[in-house]
């Protein structure tokens, strides 16, 4: 552990949203993938125990893992839905266990549209019928075209979800619109190949974004801030460019969003990984070139997440007012009391390394970075310690085992009910 002289430490600074909202300091959680809800998708005692971890450490505030709107439409086994009123009491006990220890508690908001392993959902739609690349469609099955009725109801359920998430104590929401998920998808020239209202331009292409932003306002009010994830770009030939980017994020701003955070990549291309040039490593953070573009458009504050090691990398992304928040995750899964030592002015015990298996093809895949760190945070779910040094093709089996048979009692207890 490092001891830093820092004449200021810039995450200690309260941050005030543009609609008067304080966020605490400038240290955010960010979402990963838990996979901790029930096979009837069900959130419980597990995230209130994680989040409770978490939440004890000072950190500023804590985006949720995916909380789905649709039964019918999971992006993984074990993915919290929020569509009614039906776990409202463990919903209360999640978002206070959190916000009672000075902490805020923001509920992410997804649909997965295709991104859905084959055989988990009845039925996936998307944008369009447009299949994964050759390495990915083992895994991914083709989509069918969403209607313009079921676009419809999908808008009207990311507003129903937020509201429910405002009654049961959550402090905001985040839409997901970023890594390949339904919103991205529509945003994606690449994968809306659509000539209604709904694609054919880029003001097309956002328009259901747009939809769903303003469905959450209208349910959630002024006050209940909402902020967006979103790709600086898909890295994807013919697909989210950062222009569209920048557009999206110049509309979002308009309309009054009240926190950005910019991310990057798909499951195809690499989540949350960007191209870096040698300047930008030695800045740590993987996406603050582009968030210097975004300060220069608009106002509202912003948050990079990924690539930030050390205290120092942090302010200096702060001092420079290329973002606002600073957002850290997988560090969270195996040293979940780190902010404790950023905010003192020091860095961790623990660094985030790449996890490889041993198996070629796997570790292409690059889903270790997502299926490790979810042992992780199940393991802490559990009242346990998180296992730094845990064996990545043990982790691997271990993820394949339980995803084979969460999708089998996962559709079991579909039909059930």
């Amino acid at each position: 552990m490092t001891h830093l002289q820092l004449k200021t430490n810039l995450l200690n600074q309260p941050l005030t949203l543009p609609n008067g909202f304080v966020i605490p300091n400038r240290l955010a959680k960010a979402a990963t993938s838990e996979t901790l809800a029930s096979y009837s998708n069900n959130p419980n005692e597990k995230h209130v125990r994680l989040y409770q971890r978490w939440a004890a450490s000072g950190i500023g505030m804590i985006i949720s893992g995916n909380i789905m709107i649709d039964r019918r439409a999971l992006g993984e086994v074990g993915n919290v839905v929020v569509e009614d009123e039906r776990d409202f009491e463990i919903l209360q006990k999640w978002a206070k266990t959190v916000t009672v220890q000075g902490s805020q508690l923001w509920a992410q908001l997804n649909h997965p549209g295709k991104q859905s392993p084959k055989g988990l959902n009845i039925r996936n739609i998307s944008a369009s019928v447009v299949p994964f690349g050759s390495e990915m469609q083992s895994l991914f099955a083709t989509p069918d075209e969403a209607t313009h009725a079921e676009i419809i109801d999908i808008i009207q359920r990311f507003g129903r979800s937020a509201a429910i998430c405002k009654k049961a104590g959550f402090s905001g929401v985040e839409i997901h619109a970023a890594h390949g998920y339904l919103i991205n998808q529509f945003l994606s020239p690449l994968h809306n190949l659509r000539n209604d209202e709904w694609g054919g331009t880029p003001e097309k292409r956002r328009r259901f974004l747009m939809e769903v932003y303003a469905e959450i306002r209208k349910q959630v009010g002024k006050e209940f801030p909402i902020a967006i994830k979103l790709n600086s770009a898909d890295f994807q030939k013919g697909g989210f460019t950062e222009q569209d980017s920048l557009e999206t994020i110049q509309a979002l701003a308009d309309t009054g969003i009240d926190l950005i955070e910019i991310s990057g990549g798909t499951y195809e291309s690499g989540v949350a990984k960007a191209p870096q040039k040698a300047s930008t490593i030695a800045r740590e953070a993987f996406f603050i070139d582009f968030a210097e573009k975004v300060r220069k458009l608009v106002k509202t504050p912003l948050m990079v997440t990924g690539g930030f090691r050390t205290v120092e990398g942090m302010n200096q992304a702060l001092q420079s007012q290329a973002c606002d928040v600073i957002g850290i995750a997988r560090i969270m899964a195996i040293e979940p009391d780190v902010p404790k030592y950023l905010l003192a002015g020091k860095n961790g015990l623990q660094s985030v390394h790449p996890i490889k298996t041993g198996i070629k093809k796997v570790d292409s895949l690059g889903i270790m970075e997502v299926l490790w760190y979810t042992q992780q945070l199940k393991r802490m779910g559990k009242a346990k310690e998180p296992k730094p040094h845990e064996s990545g093709l043990w982790a691997f089996i271990k993820s394949i085992l339980r995803s084979g048979w969460g999708t089998y009692a996962t559709q079991r207890n579909r039909i059930k009910s």
